[in-house]
């Protein structure tokens, strides 16, 4: 295998990786039905829930255990604005080369659910 073979092949990762890393954002912050959360409300939520714990029953406190739990995951997996500022500044830069390499269209990326602005931003516009 030639060096720019190599070379090409740790390309491909890379960009893969940048990718996949804001369709990762992309996909976690589609607008879902209900109230959305922000880090503020899930906040909020678990100061209630140490509250109700204290004088819960055992099994409304295994419940609220449960939602401090699966609260905290979800806390800790929100990205700031600076990370998804970051991921899509990324993306931009490789997404072009990645869709002619990958034969990804415009539509396919705006049916995931990218937004316009971004795929224009990184020169892929509808055909």
């Amino acid at each position: 295998m030639s060096d720019s073979h190599k070379r090409a092949l740790a390309n491909g990762r890379t960009e893969g990786r940048t990718i996949r890393e804001y369709l990762d954002i992309v996909e976690a912050t589609k607008p879902r039905r209900g109230r959305r959360r922000t880090p503020e409300s899930i906040t909020r939520r678990l100061d209630k829930i140490a509250n109700e714990i204290t004088i819960a029953d055992s099994l409304t406190k295994v419940r609220l255990v449960q939602e401090r739990l699966s609260l905290t995951t979800e806390l800790k997996a929100m990205k700031s604005k600076v990370e998804v500022s970051k991921a899509e500044a990324k993306f931009v830069k490789v997404a072009k080369s990645f869709s002619k390499r990958n034969d990804i269209s415009w539509h396919a990326w705006i049916e995931f659910g990218v937004s316009p602005v971004v795929l224009k931003k990184a020169g892929i516009t509808p055909e």
